[in-house]
């Protein structure tokens, strides 16, 4: 290919090169390759030399993407973050990781606001709610960018503290795909959204966004951003480690890829020793200024904060969550209104909601049960551990077993998810949730081998598989418990799902008495 193409005709180009090995070397995937077996491994050889061709053909491309490059301190050259991109293209289904197309999309379009980027396992979007609520409240007008979405797809996107309005999104996002299929990028679905919120946050002119990393970080969409206030990093575990690394250093490295030279961080000082130790050394080669918080060392934090713990009687991850936003809101502030007494804010904590996360809730009209359930996203081992803890504390007693209703994405640990927070005795409903919009590659895990999981559990009550009939297994779940505690757990998708099943009921409660 010659080098002075354009970067269409090279994504073209290099798509129907892609296509061509792919014919050559792999006609028709083998239907059985999930575990061993003569098939699986040569299948697995094949893939291996897809992937050492394409590579190669990375090589081969138009000088013209040196002239954008938004992070050059974390690559050698682009050609290293082609390569990284391929790999993940090819063995991270429809989980594309890389910032060469979100660059793309990017490239004409400077971004007007300045950041602060959150990444970690767990706590983000906690993390992220309580900064965008102080910010609003001192008078900074921010964005706020989580995932996944709730219940909307554009609901991930806020503007001072509302969502913003479906007809703006969805008028950005044809802006925002149409350019994408010009220039023939061939952005993830991810990445698009991301590009999207980023173009949300100019034409609403917002003065700081809050932005929560989707996956990872050194090569998540969101990394693309090169004006950032603070950093931030949350707790750290195990999670997706078929593509961040099957350690808890190699994901906290993933993770440490959005903190930039002369850019302070906040860091969860609860965090494992391993994790510290790695970001420490991140911290030290970047020089950077960095504050590693304890939510038990009264004297690193206001006493005002000690008082609203103590009034909504946070457990201690929520404690460490929202000590990390004062302290980031710290650091932002000195820049943006140093004026400002941030204890003046503090108390605006109390208004802070995050849905789904040990959340109470009553689901009238959906059902007749009047009693509040507990519904928590939990869904990897350490938010499991944090929901067992707080169910064992608030809900469960020697008279009073738990009735769950449970669902998860394919690729979890089923026994580490769910053995931590269900116990013998216990009623457990397996249901799955629906599509996701926005992310066709999730899927739920059939409800049969959710049951055959939980059942597994030695003396364990009734288990009961409904499919994917949410409704019934919430219904069914309701006799079961009686009025005694009822959580819903094991996915930010099914909660979601039982989100979306109230506001519908609730509507149609609204319509009938109208």
């Amino acid at each position: 290919m010659e080098n002075g193409g354009g970067l269409a005709d090279w994504r073209r180009q290099g798509g129907r090169q892609r296509q061509n090995v792919r014919k050559e070397f792999a006609p028709e995937a083998p239907k059985k390759t999930r575990r061993g077996g003569k098939e699986a491994g040569v299948w697995r050889r094949e893939a291996q030399q897809i992937r050492l061709r394409t590579i190669q053909y990375g090589r081969y491309r138009p000088r013209g993407l040196h002239q954008y490059q938004f992070r050059p301190e974390r690559f050698s050259d682009d050609e290293d973050l082609v390569q990284t991109t391929t790999r993940h293209r090819i063995f991270g289904g429809m989980i594309e990781l890389g910032l060469g197309r979100i660059a793309s999309l990017l490239q004409q379009t400077p971004l007007s606001w300045q950041a602060i980027h959150i990444a970690g396992t767990n706590g983000k979007g906690s993390i992220s709610a309580c900064l965008s609520h102080l910010l609003a409240a001192g008078g900074v007008r921010c964005g706020r960018f989580t995932s996944p979405h709730l219940i909307d797809r554009w609901d991930c996107i806020t503007i001072d503290e509302r969502v913003v309005q479906e007809s703006l999104f969805r008028h950005i996002e044809a802006q925002v795909k149409l350019r994408n299929k010009t220039l023939g990028i061939g952005a993830s679905e991810f990445e698009l959204l991301t590009a999207t919120a980023f173009e949300i946050f100019n034409h609403e002119r917002v003065e700081v966004g809050v932005v929560e990393v989707g996956m990872g970080g050194r090569l998540d969409a969101t990394n693309i951003l090169n004006n950032v206030l603070v950093s931030v990093i949350a707790k750290i575990g195990l999670d997706h480690q078929s593509l961040l690394g099957n350690t808890i250093e190699e994901i906290t490295r993933e993770k440490a890829g959005i903190l930039k030279p002369g850019v302070p961080c906040v860091v969860d000082g609860t965090n494992a020793p391993e994790v510290i130790s790695t970001l420490e050394q991140y911290i030290n080669d970047l020089n950077l200024n960095a504050m590693f918080v304890h939510s038990d060392v009264s004297d690193i934090q206001s006493p005002l904060l000690r008082q609203i713990f103590e009034k909504l009687d946070l457990q201690p991850h929520q404690q460490a969550n929202m000590c990390c936003a004062v302290s980031a809101l710290q650091l932002a502030m000195s820049k943006l209104r140093p004026e400002v007494d941030v204890d003046t804010l503090i108390p605006h904590l109390d208004g802070v909601e995050w849905a789904g996360r040990l959340q109470n809730i009553t689901l009238e009209p959906l059902v007749a049960r009047k009693e509040p359930i507990l519904l928590d996203g939990a869904h990897n081992s350490q938010s499991a551990e944090v929901l067992g803890a707080y169910v064992d504390r608030k809900l469960r007693s020697p008279q009073s077993n738990i009735t769950w209703v449970i669902a998860a994405s394919r690729g979890k640990d089923l026994t580490e998810l769910f053995h931590s927070f269900i116990k013998p005795g216990d009623n457990v409903a397996t249901t799955a949730f629906g599509p996701v919009d926005g992310m066709p590659w999730v899927k739920a895990v059939d409800p049969p081998e959710l049951a055959t999981c939980v059942q597994s559990i030695l003396g364990i009550g009734k288990v009961k598989d409904f499919d994917g009939d949410l409704l019934a297994a919430i219904n069914w779940a309701c006799e079961q418990a009686s009025g005694g505690p009822l959580v819903i757990a094991g996915s930010l998708y099914l909660v979601s799902d039982v989100l979306r099943l109230l506001r519908e009921a609730q509507a149609g409660k609204e319509s009938h008495v109208s």
